[in-house]
């Protein structure tokens, strides 16, 4: 009973880390606008980095990553309660999903959130280290030549659950079904990004 309690007070606190609107808040506090009414619309690192500048870009960026890094790492402190790695494994992927979905839906910022790629990559750098890099990596030759930071994020996507389940010959269901459903779910965040690529009218990245 006790531990149930636990785990909905874990599952809480993940929601309220991806909750953190931090290029909202940054916007707000430095700059007096709401970055929801500027740029793309998005309250995320690559609205922020074209609204704000590259400083408040990297920084809402590196926070962003760090609340799905947080919310894996947070969830080390319930590890005795489970009687298998499998079972904690599938509680640190929920989590994840929990801290992801709180970007997406903040309850600080009315629960108009970013798209959550940055966050949804801690959780993934934090689970999947050695796909995570994989992944960066297909991100930056996508990206670079491109300069659609949308483009990378869902060649990213995309690779994600193709080199866990047919590269690292990943075994473990939960993790299968999290790779499959976060690749779904990013494209899904993007579909609005995926029509103005087709129609050539998708912003890009100044270097």
């Amino acid at each position: 009973m006790i531990a149930d309690y636990l785990f909905l007070v874990g599952l809480v606190i993940a929601y309220l880390l991806g909750s953190i609107p931090t290029s909202l808040w940054f916007g707000k506090f430095y700059y007096g606008i709401d970055i929801r009414e500027h740029g793309s619309g998005n309250a995320g690192a690559t609205n922020a980095l074209r609204v704000l500048g590259v400083k408040a870009g990297i920084f809402v960026l590196v926070v962003d990553f760090l609340k799905g890094v947080a919310a894996v790492a947070f969830a080390g402190l319930f590890k005795h309660y489970f009687e298998s790695p499998e079972q904690f494994v599938l509680f640190q992927l929920i989590m994840g999903v929990v801290a992801f979905a709180g970007h997406m839906f903040p309850v600080f910022a009315n629960f108009k959130g970013g798209k959550g790629v940055a966050t949804m990559a801690g959780v993934i750098s934090a689970i999947f280290p050695f796909v995570f890099l994989i992944c960066l990596g297909v991100f930056t030759l996508v990206f670079i030549p491109s300069r659609y930071v949308s483009l990378g994020s869902l060649a990213a996507a995309i690779a994600f659950p193709l080199f866990v389940i047919f590269v690292f010959d990943t075994e473990l269901i939960s993790k299968i079904i999290f790779s499959l459903l976060t690749a779904i779910i990013l494209i899904f965040a993007h579909r609005n990004n995926i029509k103005r690529l087709v129609k050539g009218n998708e912003n890009k990245i100044k270097f």
